[in-house]
């Protein structure tokens, strides 16, 4: 004997992924996340600013799902020579990461890289003559190592270098 799938059991079944919809938009992140991401990556000290404060309140931007883990300079001293890059390091890898996420990377790359030269000089801003030298050498340094290294992840069939793989 064969059974047959009554009307009320088809109707649950057709309902359950009518159930889940709302659920999953309402996890979405609102709808002003890319300016709000944009604004914490300009090159300006208002900019920064903003992006710490926001940084030490994360909590207050946990609907936006922003990325703010952080390696601080990689590979590279964090402090080197004593010169406190260690923030400035923060925000560019939330500025890569957040980026990369969207899906928008190698569109911000150019400005992320220079809001991160940006907030170098403005460390070194605060010292004078040679260490003022010294610094801004270091600043420059940086800035390069991420300019030429810094890249977006491999996409399929091409290594980093953009050669077929």
């Amino acid at each position: 004997m064969r059974r047959r799938f009554t009307a009320p059991l088809a109707a649950v079944a057709l309902s359950l992924p009518l159930a889940l919809i709302p659920a999953a938009s309402a996890s979405a992140a609102p709808s002003d996340k890319p300016q709000i991401l944009s604004s914490w990556t300009q090159t300006s000290a208002s900019s920064y600013s903003a992006w710490n404060s926001a940084r030490n309140n994360q909590g207050a931007w946990a609907a936006y799902g922003f990325n703010w883990s952080t390696d601080y300079c990689s590979t590279s001293p964090d402090n080197p020579f004593g010169f406190p890059f260690q923030t400035a390091c923060a925000r560019h890898d939330f500025g890569y990461r957040n980026y990369k996420a969207a899906g928008t990377f190698d569109a911000n790359k150019a400005r992320i890289d220079s809001a991160f030269y940006s907030d170098l000089k403005r460390v070194c801003a605060a010292y004078s003559g040679a260490q003022l030298t010294a610094c801004n050498s270091t600043a420059w340094t940086y800035y390069h190592a991420v300019d030429i290294f810094g890249v977006a992840p491999a996409k399929a069939g091409i290594d980093r270098s953009g050669r077929a793989a």
